[in-house]
């Protein structure tokens, strides 16, 4: 994280805190991905709202990539995946998979992922929130200083 810039960090969380306020006050729901993604398939009741939630999220993140290059990749670096340690001898989509089965995994025994428990749970000052999100940072952490991405 060689290129942290304040701005466009108070930007994007700024708008990931509008996005939960209106999920919240226009739908009553709590903007908590795993929960909204895991009812997905199989298909609840509230499918459609879930559906046009994800799509958006997942447009929003490619349009960024596409309109606003490196911004927070440092200069004309263009926004990228992670590698996979190459020590490590993982193919990049064999990791990238393992890591979404476990963080799917996890959000199931935790009972909710960081924008459940870090965005909204904390805004709530839920306890079971800030143990999650201390174990989510922990582990992070702990995942960095394991495999050396940065």
């Amino acid at each position: 994280m060689d290129s942290f810039t304040p701005l466009t960090a108070a930007l994007g969380g700024s708008l990931i805190g509008l996005a939960t306020a209106v999920l919240w006050l226009g739908n009553g729901r709590i903007a908590g991905i795993s929960g909204i993604f895991g009812q997905l398939l199989p298909p609840a009741q509230t499918v459609v709202w879930r559906l046009v939630f994800v799509i958006a999220m997942v447009s929003a993140t490619f349009v960024a990539a596409r309109l606003l290059p490196g911004i927070g990749m440092g200069g004309d670096v263009p926004a990228a995946l992670v590698e996979a340690p190459a020590a490590w001898g993982i193919p990049t989509p064999v990791w990238l998979a393992i890591a979404g089965l476990l963080t799917g995994i996890g959000t199931k025994i935790g009972n909710g992922c960081t924008s459940g428990h870090g965005v909204c749970g904390l805004a709530r000052l839920s306890r079971r929130s800030l143990v999650a999100v201390l174990v989510f940072f922990g582990v992070a952490m702990l995942t960095v200083a394991v495999t050396g991405i940065v």
